[in-house]
């Protein structure tokens, strides 16, 4: 049994991990982790599921060709030592992940700013926190997250500002929940009435972008109540001088009401929560910082904990919670571009430092180009070289159309990557096989500053390499061999631990306990959180350890436009991602959402013409992609919802990335993601079906409508058309074929049999009905197939399960209503009880609650 730390999200929680053969692996939650003792979300419960090897780049390659590592490795040496030298060090670049290990980001980035003297190298997790980052150093002086888990166990009032708690760090929910049944209160904050909103005391569903005339209407509130901390805000905190009256103009109950487009009673419990509760913690997300005002918008919460003196005390603290499982490790070593490491900027006195600390040639003399402006400087010919590492741009970035170009025009590209296809290692001129997680050594960091340990399960396989060692290679080869003299992650540890501590003397939060036990203390590292409980003494890290209120606007609203009438919101599914890598491996995780779904409002439904169900074209600006219509009275009429996970591996739709504009937050460089111009309209297609096969078919289906699904012992693909089905006989396999035809409903069923055992199927309908997948799915795995294969189910009656609602379980939505029926339960705990549902990660509590209402009033 082997201590690690989940793969996905920055909750950070603890796994118990029993390699249980070559590839495949028992995984539960360690009871003894702090961050979730013994918990797993649905993700974690099934990472056992995508640790084999299909799909796995395993060697490394130039252009379509296998390459030896020396020959490679001396390539992107060369390449990036003859792009510095002639054009310069801002002419190479860096776009790496918070999938990286803490050692991986420290080594890269030390070799880009430190050795090659730029700091253009960003990460993807600039897409996802940097606007938190930008407000914690306008406020505090450093970024830091001034709040912990324990926070939220002392919290009287939590608050949920654009997070989706229950489906995307469910494990932190559950924490919220039980703090709830002590007493607590939770208001949730979003447009959408997500899962999490289903569960709340008081949702706000805001219009997008209205949060800094919220937060700013509630410090006025607070202010007014009498709630401000004066005594604080006079020893610890820089007041400007026009602030109160700025505050006081415009932001009444009525005024913030009709900007956030919410009813003013509503608006006037929240903020009489918030002033009657000094042990308030706001956790904060995706929703506040993918905004074009992303860091006003942090800056507005932080004013109000700050002010009102809820910080550096239990259960009162902003909390930014981050998306990835490393995005706070890469935030400490620098691996944004207008960082350094160890919690520096670019003052002169800082580079200084750690030039001397890295004994480095050069260091950069700047900040670096940001993710959005880092591609755009790809594309206009600018970088010259670049090197991606754990992460998929292509897919990701906003404007991904334009992104592509930038990848083709580029002179050289270099892909660190666990999968040999992706849509950004299409583009690679060389592609080099890096660990995954299973094989990984190394720290992590969550979101309430944990230190983890992460520890390989299994050998490497093939020639994969860890991140780390790849870049210490071709820093070496780029001449500098001394500094990039790594044996092993505990020595990049050791370094980081004494650059965290050097000429810092407690300027800095930001400090790592020193590193002792050599090799072995590094190997049993136990969690720890660095920073103890920052700001308790009132002392921030600014230079006159004041925290300052930074003024923030609310920005005017867009109206909407004639051509582009709605306003498009991107976020995560439950049981996926980011660009389904890995999750899209696992069958348990696929049948939740198996496919993209657009989330329209009734009354748009009706405006546009969308049939549930049915097929739409989602438009932008910058492009279009189609999706599965699902409507929805959860969604804000005149908005739209999207998930971000499909890629071109995946889908012919739901292509997210190509529909937000490139536009960023002028002070984070965070895309805004939440809020772009759009329309929708339907499409109209002549037929519908779907394929399985055992295994991967041949070729990828040719039609307008194509999205893959993983099941056990093969794939499901999903499809449409409004062309005649003529060329799918070419995705079936050799073998024996049954076939029924019905030409009155357009229908057609073909089986493909081996040795008795069903090898492929494909069912096609114009107007009639299609069979439920579950039962032609577990034919499989049948020793041979059943005679009623044609029909799609089991001879006789048969109980279909439905949609997956408890992906821990694999419970659908029949199966669950059938035993709230039959065994008379009536509260979520008896349906856990009785068939295990939201027993695990709990994210599917708020769905299983809804069933529960809906069958009592259906009794009734």
């Amino acid at each position: 049994m082997i201590r690690t730390t989940c793969a996905y999200c920055g909750v950070g929680c603890g796994i118990l991990a029993t390699p249980t053969g070559d590839r495949s692996v028992h995984i539960q939650g360690d009871p003894d982790h702090p961050a979730n003792h013994g918990r797993l979300c649905s993700k974690g419960t099934h990472l056992g599921e995508t640790v084999g090897l299909d799909g796995r780049l395993l060697h490394p390659m130039i252009g379509q060709r296998r390459a030896s590592w020396d020959k490679a490795l001396d390539l992107v040496a060369k390449r990036f030592r003859d792009t510095v030298a002639q054009y310069g060090p801002d002419s190479v670049a860096f776009y790496v992940s918070g999938q990286l290990l803490t050692e991986d980001y420290y080594v890269a980035n030390k070799l880009m700013k430190g050795f090659i003297g730029s700091a253009n190298i960003d990460t993807n997790s600039r897409l996802c926190m940097s606007s938190a980052v930008a407000g914690h150093m306008r406020a505090f002086g450093e970024d830091v997250v001034p709040a912990s888990y324990a926070d939220l166990d002392a919290a009287d009032l939590i608050v949920l500002v654009g997070s989706n708690t229950a489906w995307c760090h469910p494990i932190v929910y559950q924490r919220i929940r039980a703090r709830c049944a002590a007493g607590a209160t939770l208001v949730v904050i979003d447009p959408r009435r997500t899962e999490t909103a289903e569960e709340a005391d008081l949702h706000l569903a805001i219009r997008p972008g209205s949060d800094v005339a919220l937060m700013n209407g509630a410090l006025a509130w607070c202010r007014d109540a009498g709630a401000v901390d004066e005594r604080y805000l006079a020893d610890h905190v820089n007041v400007p001088d026009d602030f109160w009256a700025a505050l006081g103009a415009g932001h009444d109950l009525w005024s913030v009401a009709r900007t956030c487009d919410v009813p003013a009673s509503e608006l006037r419990r929240f903020y009489e929560l918030l002033a009657a509760t000094p042990r308030t913690v706001t956790m904060f997300s995706q929703g506040v910082n993918q905004s074009l005002a992303g860091t006003d918008q942090v800056n507005a919460i932080l004013n109000l904990h700050l002010a009102t003196g809820r910080i550096g005390k239990p259960g009162a603290a902003p909390f930014s919670i981050t998306g990835q499982p490393n995005a706070m490790g890469g935030r400490e070593v620098g691996g944004l571009a207008t960082t350094l490491a160890a919690h520096r900027d670019f003052a002169p006195e800082n580079r200084d430092v750690v030039q001397r600390f890295w004994a480095s040639p050069t260091i950069a003399h700047k900040p670096g180009l940001k993710a959005v402006d880092l591609f755009r400087a790809v594309g206009e010919g600018r970088i010259k070289a670049l090197w991606v590492m754990a992460t998929n741009p292509a897919v990701s970035m906003p404007d991904a159309a334009r992104v592509r170009e930038a990848l083709a025009a580029c002179p050289f590209v270099v892909v660190s990557d666990v999968m040999a296809d992706t849509d950004t290692g299409a583009f690679a001129h060389v592609r080099l096989p890096a660990a995954a997680w299973g094989e990984k050594d190394g720290t992590v960091t969550n979101s309430e500053r944990m230190v983890s340990r992460q520890r390989a399960l299994f050998p490497l396989p093939g020639e994969a390499r860890p991140d780390w060692w790849i870049v210490s290679q071709v820093g070496r080869r780029m001449g500098w061999k001394s500094a990039f003299a790594y044996d092993r992650p505990a020595d990049i540890w050791r370094e980081h631990v004494r650059l965290s501590r050097y000429e810092n003397d407690g300027a800095r939060v930001f400090t790592l306990p020193a590193s002792g036990g050599g090799n072995a203390g590094y190997d049993d590292l136990a969690p720890f959180r660095w920073g103890g409980t920052p700001f308790a003494d009132g002392r921030f890290s600014t230079a006159d350890g004041r925290a300052r209120l930074v003024a923030v606007a609310q920005k005017p609203l867009a109206a909407p436009l004639p051509k582009w009438p709605l306003t498009l919101n991107t976020g995560r599914y439950r049981d996926h991602w980011h660009t389904m890598t890995r999750t899209g491996l696992a069958p348990r995780l696929a049948r939740h959402r198996a496919e993209p779904l657009v989330e329209v409002h009734p009354d748009d439904a009706a405006r546009f013409g969308i049939a549930d169900g049915g097929l739409a074209r989602v438009a932008t600006p910058q492009g279009e992609s189609v999706y599965r219509a699902s409507i929805v009275t959860t969604q804000r009429a005149g908005e739209l919802f999207v998930p971000i996970h499909w890629t071109d591996r995946t889908s012919t739709g739901g292509r997210t990335g190509l529909l937000p504009r490139p536009l960023a937050d002028p002070h984070s460089g965070q895309p805004g993601f939440k809020a772009t111009p759009a329309t929708i309209a339907a499409v109209a297609t002549r037929w519908r079906g779907f394929a399985l096969f055992a295994g991967e078919p041949a070729r990828r289906p040719d039609v307008l409508w194509a999205t893959r699904v993983a099941v056990p012992a093969g794939t499901l693909w999903e499809l449409a058309d409004d062309r005649a089905p003529d060329g799918l006989d070419v995705l079936l396999p050799a073998g024996e074929r049954v076939e029924a035809v019905d030409p009155a409903r357009g229908t057609r069923r073909v089986a493909v049999l081996a040795g008795g055992r069903l090898v492929a199927a494909l069912f096609l309908t114009e107007n009639g009905e299609l069979p439920a997948r579950d039962w032609l799915i577990e034919q499989l795995s049948a020793p041979l197939a059943a005679p009623t294969v044609l029909a799609g189910r089991a001879p006789g009656i048969a109980v279909e399960r439905g949609a997956i609602v408890c992906a821990c379980f694999d419970l659908g939505i029949r199966t669950i209503v059938a035993a709230i029926r039959e065994q008379r339960l009536t509260d979520v705990a008896a349906v856990g009880a009785a068939i295990g549902a939201g027993t695990n990660c709990g994210s599917c509590r708020p769905a299983l609650a809804r069933l529960i209402a809906e069958e009592k009033t259906d009794a009734a």
